[in-house]
């Protein structure tokens, strides 16, 4: 019965609750309706906007350009193996399947190699598009092409080419992927041709992501402000070459000849240099802080800034040389279970979506000088050939020799023109257009010296910084200021594509030796080995002889030829290489290549510091004691070894550190017993890490210049109650006073090597920390160490609760996955649609299996083991491979991320080689038809 309503309430006749309820089930109907009915259209969309993107793998193609039939056969990943009966056949084919799996991530690649990402994306990239103009990366590719390659590989590289334009013909974007639409709801962009240039040019952005030592030369000009030279020292240690070893132990210089010496073969018919000159003596590191030029106050805001504009580069570019490094080891059939050798690397680079490499086989029917390859391995999306793997006789690995062949130079301007030598040198310049998607195009200048681009041009606040800037050292009258230009020997064109080719059909050791020869840029490590149980190493690389007194360990002035690049490279006969060393066994993992006093050139004052290296050697050695033989399975179990080396050092001291605090006593406890083992379900290994981490903060944080702050992740805790977690009513941001105007260390090799050098001087000015709030300060490194150990057990009840039996490393230490494009800067349901993850992952910094963390900005991933590969010299067939994504591009394609779970889990799938296991392994065929 409805409710009675008085005349004298002065209310209006009220609707019954039965019709509100009817209205409001009616709204929820409606509203239900609605949303069905946009997920369903979405999902339409979604759907067959997604399908028509896949790639067709079954059934047969025609093909305007092949000679002969292609079979491309697919493995239950998606991996491709592909077998023509000529050269332009099969590299063609290679450029169509790789567009279909990849082609919006190739087309974003050479976008960025082009300073042209503006044309994809507007308004938001015009920045990096300045610089990535000024760098001039696309501009030395076509100087590559046009002036230095063979013509077989122009020959390969048009073929390539040609099968990328014959997939994107008849196709919109929406027909190639779907990033393509979404991006079509913003603008008209159409993508084009592919370029043999475009395939040149990427090669160029791996060496930018490792090109050595540029970020700890700036670094080390920024810390003058502050430190001393003794200071600096403290923070740059020599190198360990009586505890790590170098790659290169039972090879020798021969100063009369001037060739180096690695071991049995006959290597004399390598391809000479551009010549010998005499170098700097020594290498290792140290500070270098004689050999460049003080910086005045403002020239240093202008190298921060410089610092600001690399970071701020695209995720895409890398992670800009900070931490990034890889392992790879060979070892003889002496020492293997087979008899014959065993290869192993894992790349470290950023982790992306989809992963850098993309796997395949490249297989002539009937190998001969009409066909010659019959190669598998690793390669990049948008590059004809396979850049890590194996062919029929041989397999290499490469990792990053961590060589100096960038430098900095402070240049003098006056006009149109710069100092050099008492003379004005006029700039050679050239003018840029810059395309932005939605807007008007931006035209910029690029100045540049014979030190190389003016980088500092490229920030109107750097170009003012450096009109005011004063220089300590003597220089020129200011006149106009100063500005910042890159000597980098990536920006002169060279002959690394040709490399890539001649090893992917090396036969045997010396064939090998001559292709290392024309690999200018970046500077690799490569390891080698053969199915007639030979094992090598090689340094190749375009490797600048610097004037005496330059050690380009920091920015030189550029206005003096005393600090010059001679104009001449290190002759290949003359570098570092190793060949069927007695030891029977060769470990790159980023060490010094080579003993300092064994060698007359210096290489970089920056090696990393052999942690990872020596604990693979370690555990080679282990493992072969009293005759032990290695397995393929044992290479694997050695890339996952999660062992901390800074644990085995610290963990006895902090277990000597009397605690009061019940809750942080408690906390010690799980390093009581620990293995040092890195695992993800490891409480231990996520206390540890927190310790670590805290006590580089407290150590080194307050005492750097501010210019090297990198933004970290801040503690809440109550301001009473300084011994227990926050409370929620009375807390506050702990750091955040600090972290205004304080560095954070990034807990890399290099400072695990710092620690250590310091663990024997437990008084040093490094273990004092001032008062903080409430807390006290430190007067020694073990009341440091008690505050740390205090700090970190707080920051973990902030992250994972108070209860330690919950805690593990996992938790902390997760990856991302993020599509490089859209998934980082799109809308939330583009990056829901287009990103994956987190994982949590074993590991850790400077472990052999390296999932690196940055101390400064918290525990998650940000390097990985990019891919893992051990290769089985006695059956090809019975090698192991693995990727950090999938062969796919395509977002909810099968293959977009089915390797990663295995991947983390350490796992490696079959790598089918031969025809019979690769007939025996194929999902799928398409025949491409002439």
């Amino acid at each position: 019965m409805p409710p009675t309503n008085t005349a004298s309430s002065g209310q209006q006749p009220g609707k019954s609750g039965r019709k509100k309820g009817r209205k409001a089930r009616l709204f929820v109907l409606v509203l239900v309706l609605a949303v069905i009915g946009g997920l369903v259209y979405g999902a339409y969309w979604s759907i067959s906007t997604v399908r028509a993107s896949f790639p067709q793998t079954e059934g047969s193609i025609t093909l305007e350009g092949l000679s002969g039939p292609v079979d491309v056969k697919r493995d239950g990943y998606g991996i491709p193996q592909v077998y023509a009966s000529s050269e332009e056949d099969l590299f063609m084919a290679q450029g169509y399947v790789q567009a279909q799996d990849r082609f919006y991530e190739m087309d974003v690649r050479r976008h960025m190699t082009a300073g042209r990402l503006s044309e994809m994306f507007g308004k938001s990239q015009v920045d990096n598009d300045e610089f990535l103009r000024t760098l001039g990366w696309h501009r030395v590719a076509k100087e590559e092409y046009d002036e230095k390659l063979s013509d077989s590989t122009k020959k390969y590289l048009q073929a390539y080419a040609k099968g990328v334009n014959a997939y994107l013909k008849g196709k919109d974007g929406a027909d190639i992927s779907l990033e393509y639409a979404a991006l079509g709801f913003t603008n008209d962009y159409k993508p084009q041709e592919w370029t043999p240039v475009d395939s040149v040019a990427w090669l160029k952005a791996m060496a930018w992501d490792l090109r050595g030592n540029m970020q700890d030369e700036v670094d080390r000009a920024l810390m003058t402000s502050r430190l001393g030279p003794k200071q600096i020292a403290d923070l740059y240690p020599a190198y360990p070459y009586d505890r790590n070893k170098a790659i290169v132990q039972e090879g020798q210089y021969d100063e009369l000849n001037e060739t180096f010496e690695g071991g049995a073969a006959d290597d004399g018919d390598s391809d000479s240099g551009s010549g010998t000159g005499t170098g700097s003596s020594g290498s290792g590191s140290g500070t270098g802080t004689g050999t460049g030029t003080g910086t005045g106050s403002a020239l240093q805001s202008q190298l921060a800034g410089l610092q600001d504009v690399l970071d701020d580069l695209p995720t895409a570019v890398g992670v800009n040389g900070n931490g990034i490094g890889s392992n790879s080891w060979v070892v003889s059939g002496e020492h293997t279970i087979t008899g014959k050798p065993l290869l192993a690397n894992d790349p470290h680079l950023s982790p992306s979506l989809p992963s850098v490499w993309y796997q395949m086989g490249l297989h002539c029917r009937t190998v001969s000088e009409k066909c010659r390859y019959d190669v598998a391995g690793y390669t990049f999306a948008g590059m004809p050939g396979v850049v890590i793997g194996h062919n029929q006789e041989v397999a290499w690995g490469l990792t990053n020799s961590g060589v100096d062949v960038t430098d900095l130079y402070l240049e003098k301007i006056t006009g149109e023109g710069y100092q050099y030598d008492g003379k004005v040198v006029p700039f050679e310049t050239r003018e840029e257009t810059i395309k932005v998607a939605g807007g008007e195009p931006k035209k910029i200048v690029v100045r540049e010296t014979n030190n190389g681009p003016l980088l500092s041009d490229r920030d109107d606040e750097l170009v003012k910084v450096g009109k005011k800037a004063t220089v300590d050292t003597a220089a020129p009258d200011r006149g106009d200021g100063y500005g910042v230009a890159l000597r980098w020997t990536a920006l002169e064109a060279g002959t690394t594509m040709d490399a890539v080719f001649a090893m992917d059909r090396a036969k045997n050791w010396d064939d090998f030796r001559e292709a290392a020869a024309l690999f200018d840029v970046p500077s690799q490590n490569l390891v080698y080995a053969d199915g007639e149980d030979h094992i090598g190493y090689t340094l190749p690389g375009k490797i600048p002889v610097r004037a005496k007194g330059h050690d380009g360990s920091v920015p030189a002035p550029g206005w003096s030829s005393k600090y010059r690049w001679t104009g001449e490279y290190i002759d290949p006969d003359e570098l570092p290489y190793e060949y069927d060393p007695d030891r029977g066994y060769i470990v790159t993992a980023n060490q010094a290549v080579v003993d300092e006093d064994a060698y007359p050139y210096t290489l970089t004052t920056d090696w990393g510091y052999g942690t990872r290296s020596q604990r693979i050697t370690s555990l080679i050695e282990q493992k072969i004691k009293d005759g032990g033989k290695i397995s393929t399975d044992d290479m694997r179990q050695m890339q996952l070894d999660n062992s901390s080396e800074m644990a085995k050092l610290l963990v006895p001291q902090l277990l000597k550190i009397d605690v009061a605090d019940k809750d942080v006593r408690e906390a010690q406890k799980l390093l009581e017993g620990w293995d040092y083992t890195q695992d993800a379900d490891s409480a231990a290994a996520a206390y540890f890490n927190a310790v670590w981490r805290n006590i580089l903060k407290l150590a080194f944080g307050n005492k750097l210049p501010k210019e090297l702050r990198v933004e970290g992740q801040c503690l809440w805790v109550d301001p009473v109650n300084t011994t227990g977690p926050a409370d929620e009513t009375n807390k506050v941001r702990e750091c955040g006073q600090r972290d205004a105007d304080q560095a954070q260390p990034d807990g890399g090799d290099r400072w695990f090597e710092v620690v250590r050098t310091l663990m024997d001087n437990p008084k040093s000015a490094w273990w004092t920390t001032p008062e903080s709030g409430t807390r006290k300060g430190a007067d020694n490194r073990d009341d440091l160490f008690k505050r740390a150990m205090t700090d970190a057990r707080w920051e973990l009840t902030a992250k994972l609760g108070k209860d330690i039996d919950t805690w593990n490393w996992g938790r902390l230490h997760r990856l991302f996955l993020k599509n490089q494009t859209l998934g980082t800067e799109g809308p939330g349901f583009l990056k829901y649609a287009l990103n994956r993850g987190p994982w949590k992952l074993s590991g850790g910094e400077a472990a052999v299996n390296a999932s690196g963390w940055n101390a400064a900005g918290g525990y998650g991933v940000v390097w990985v083991p990019s891919m893992r590969m051990v290769v089985n010299l006695g059956d090809l067939d019975k090698s192991r491979w693995i990727n950090l994504t999938g062969a796919s591009g395509h977002a909810y394609s099968a293959h977009y991320t089915d390797q990663t779970d295995k991947w983390a889990d350490g796992e490696l799938l079959p790598w089918s080689f031969s025809k019979k296991a690769v007939d025996d392994s194929t999902s799928d065929t398409l025949v491409l038809k002439p």
